[in-house]
């Protein structure tokens, strides 16, 4: 069941975009209080290099100093296979809880596997301060807010509404973009579908945030759209496409898509609430797992 929606509630919407993951990260500020939260923030990574930084993050941190803004929440809309999480380095700076969807925990047991983590690595979630049910309500400041399950591209994903904007993380991108894909572990082209089906049944006129995009045919980046332009004009699932269609599209489409380049790195470190893994001596470290993704 979809819970009660609250239109009424505008939030303010400021997007930040990193372009080395052409992920689009959010500041959601309540229209009527100086609460915000903020949405899939991105810590920068030097893979070639092994070196972390900040930039992206502190874009953010800067945004809301400088706006006198109170951090509630720092929402990742599922564990990202192309970016690493700045919530925690921002978490320390601002405060806030990490929330992500509950099924945080199938994602960390297929990954504690593929990495070989052993029995030291919690595969319960606990890493975040908050795991989200399908459907649960929460407030940012004194606007209503709640989540809604959307496995298909991860078993976790979730889609965030808050007042009449709703954040889709890979779910759905602008309607020329399509869909995000369903072929790593744990994803699913007709769960997809059926995800992206129940982000439609919104309101015409709720505003769709995206995760990422990438200018198709060259147009500038954009990342803001609403639920009635993606259910006429998204090329993967407007004007009513058939389920049946959808997976053979996306089956077929994924087959011909390489790993991100940050994937390795990325599960690592976000499924950890974006703690960078250390070895016994205490030292940052991430594995290469040879042929197992």
């Amino acid at each position: 069941m979809m819970p009660q929606l609250h239109l009424d509630h505008h939030p303010a919407v400021t997007s930040f975009f990193d372009t080395q993951s052409n992920t689009i990260s959010y500041v959601v500020k309540d229209p009527a209080s100086s609460a915000c939260a903020v949405i899939d923030a991105v810590m920068n990574f030097d893979y070639p290099a092994g070196r972390l930084s900040f930039s992206c993050a502190d874009e953010i941190i800067a945004h809301i100093t400088r706006e006198k803004l109170t951090l509630e929440w720092i929402i990742e809309t599922h564990v990202h296979a192309d970016h690493l999480s700045g919530a925690p380095y921002i978490q320390e700076r601002l405060g806030g809880k990490i929330g992500i969807g509950e099924h945080i925990q199938t994602v960390q047991e297929t990954f504690g596997k593929v990495f070989n983590e052993g029995t030291a690595f919690q595969r319960d979630g606990s890493q975040f301060d908050a795991l989200f049910s399908d459907g649960d309500t929460y407030t940012v400041g004194g606007m209503p807010c709640f989540a809604l399950h959307t496995p298909g591209h991860t078993p976790a994903c979730m889609v965030h509404v808050m007042g009449d904007a709703a954040f889709a993380g890979d779910t759905l991108f602008m309607p020329d973009g399509g869909s995000a894909r369903a072929d790593f572990p744990g994803g699913d082209a007709g769960q997809l579908y059926d995800s992206i089906q129940r982000v439609l049944s919104l309101p015409d006129d709720v505003r769709l945030f995206v995760c990422h995009d990438y200018g198709p045919n060259g147009r500038a980046i954009a990342w803001e759209t609403t639920v009635g332009e993606q259910r006429a004009a998204n090329i993967h699932v407007g004007q009513g496409a058939s389920r049946e269609a959808f997976v053979k599209m996306r089956t077929e489409r994924d087959a011909q898509l390489s790993m991100p380049g940050l994937i390795i790195p990325a599960l690592q470190v976000n499924m950890r609430a974006g703690e960078v893994p250390r070895d016994a001596d205490g030292n940052m470290m991430i594995k290469v797992p040879v042929n197992k993704l």
